[in-house]
């Protein structure tokens, strides 16, 4: 029973650990497609397609990457400094 506890345990700390970074693929992919359809409707609106439409998925591409390596860095230097305390 104890060696079942210890296992409970430990895949509950590797979910706790993990757990921040979960999120971080979707919101990624979720950037980029909104910008995706953004810039589909703006190439609607003005006519100009796929101008438009390449830009912003570039835009949202960049942010998106962005983004995820700046939460990456934060999460990380927020770990590190909760294991040194």
């Amino acid at each position: 029973m104890k060696l079942e506890k210890k296992t409970a345990q430990k895949i509950a700390d590797s979910y706790k650990e993990a757990g921040p970074y979960l999120g971080l693929g979707t919101q990624l992919a979720a950037t980029i497609v909104l910008m995706f359809f953004l810039g589909k409707w703006l190439d609607g609106k003005f006519d100009i397609f796929p101008t438009l439409t390449i830009i912003f998925s570039f835009l949202g591409g960049f942010a998106g990457i962005y983004n995820f390596i700046k939460s990456v860095l934060q999460k990380n230097e927020k770990n590190k400094i909760e294991k040194n305390n």
